[in-house]
């Protein structure tokens, strides 16, 4: 059964470092495929500086569109508001019965995954591999027997960093693969 890693973020706007995680996981571990969820929104971010969900989904598709390693899914967009993880893996595990489901994680979701909705059914039913963040060590998951920690380069890039910089003026496009770069720079994304 093919392994799938599932990427769940907001991608508001996606960036280099997620793809350069991404690239890391499906060549260092046994990912064959990477899936980038985009979330509608998350129960735990402000909803005033997302972009519409559309206009992520589209960003990702264009910086992936070249590797066949890489897949957007935008099935969260079709689940009931709010989005819960524990809805959407249930879901994708009901769509595709062949197909096997790991969550990718910074150490810092996984530090804060018991404010998630069922995380025990989650923790309990799903892999977790996990990449390191500046400042967070996974806290006691980490030890749980699903969670293997994979010894990732640590990215300091952030979609904040990115909207703050734009925001005030500055340039960003060697943060942003080229075909987002040149949307956020058209559609004058993120601009005050």
């Amino acid at each position: 059964m093919p392994k799938i890693g599932l990427f769940f973020g907001s991608f508001n706007p996606i960036h280099i470092g997620h793809l350069m995680m991404a690239e890391y996981f499906v060549e260092n571990t046994d990912l064959k495929e990477i899936w980038f969820v985009v979330s509608p929104s998350s129960p735990f971010k402000k909803k005033e500086s997302m972009l519409s969900e559309h206009q992520r989904l589209y960003m990702v598709n264009v910086a992936i569109e070249d590797d066949a390693r890489f897949r957007s899914c935008d099935i969260e967009f079709k689940l009931p508001f709010p989005s819960y993880t524990c809805n959407t893996l249930v879901f994708l595990q009901e769509k595709y019965p062949d197909k096997q489901f790991v969550l990718i994680m910074g150490e810092d979701n996984l530090e804060s995954i018991q404010k998630w909705k069922n995380a025990d059914f989650i923790l309990q039913n799903y892999d977790i591999y996990t990449y390191p963040r500046m400042g967070y060590d996974g806290g006691e998951n980490k030890k749980l027997p699903n969670v293997t920690f994979v010894n990732a380069p640590i990215i300091g890039i952030s979609a904040t960093m990115i909207r703050t910089a734009i925001a005030e003026g500055k340039t960003m496009k060697y943060f942003l693969p080229p075909k987002v770069a040149q949307y956020v720079d058209e559609m004058n994304l993120f601009k005050v």
